[in-house]
């Protein structure tokens, strides 16, 4: 049986007119929160945000557009467009599968931003203190925006590079001149 308030148990015959409207707010207020925050521990959808944010509220996550790609796993990611059958393949140019958290953690490309990879156990907490953690989301808006300014540059790089050894695949080298030979140049 449902939970009664008070006016209800005694068995008065108010009638929601006659009651105060910040009353009625407060009463509707806890009953819409109690019906959503059944639907999103009962949902099949968002399970990946719910795993970090398991409670709802009326405070707003305060979450970027590139936080929500991140976290969602939707956008211009590889794994997304496979997902919705919007490209071929999962894989990165890189090698790797192309999820957010493989941007974060592993990927050659985004070797600056990195952030130390969790023991598979704890990947959904290491989400939570990402989500949590300003400087770590910070650098996830800075990995999604690379990506998604970056994605056809990306590409065309390891189209021009594919007799990379599979050893080096999950690492990008730049060759870059010793100084003995810069000066050999000048003189």
């Amino acid at each position: 049986m449902k939970e009664q308030t008070n006016w209800q148990k005694q068995g008065q015959l108010y009638t929601l007119t006659m009651l105060p409207k910040s009353h009625i707010k407060v009463l509707l207020r806890k009953n819409m929160l109690k019906e959503w925050q059944t639907s999103w521990n009962n949902g099949d959808t968002g399970r990946k945000i719910y795993n970090i944010i398991p409670s709802v509220s009326l405070r707003p996550t305060n979450w970027f557009r590139e936080d929500a790609i991140f976290f969602s796993e939707h956008g211009p990611l590889p794994a997304y467009l496979k997902r919705f059958h919007l490209s071929d393949s999962d894989q990165y140019s890189c090698g790797g599968t192309g999820t957010g958290f493989h941007y974060a953690t592993e990927c050659a490309l985004t070797v600056s931003w990195h952030m130390r990879r969790p023991v598979p156990n704890f990947e959904q907490e290491w989400l939570k203190r990402v989500a949590n953690n300003f400087v770590s989301r910070h650098k996830i808006r800075t990995i999604v925006k690379f990506i998604s300014e970056k994605r056809d540059l990306i590409r065309d790089i390891f189209q021009c590079l594919p007799s990379l050894p599979a050893s080096s695949s999950n690492k990008l080298q730049m060759a870059r001149p010793t100084p003995q030979k810069e000066r050999k140049n000048n003189t």
